[in-house]
């Protein structure tokens, strides 16, 4: 899942921050099924280690939602 996160962030980087968050937060939602999207939010709610940055931010709205 790490991994999987962590390469639609590396897709996302040389875009504006903006569209990077938008861009990863869209493919997660859509893509994601409803239990990998949770899973994911409890491992940034645990810490994210070695989660890309970019992931974190674009997953926070969704998590303040949660």
């Amino acid at each position: 899942m790490i991994r999987m996160a962590n390469q639609i962030a590396a897709y996302f980087e040389a875009y504006p921050r903006t569209e990077a968050l938008s861009g990863i937060s869209n493919h997660i939602t859509s893509f994601w099924n409803p239990r990998m999207r949770k899973q994911l939010v409890e491992y940034i709610g645990a810490g994210a280690e070695g989660l890309s940055p970019l992931v974190t931010a674009a997953i926070a709205p969704a998590k303040a939602k949660a």
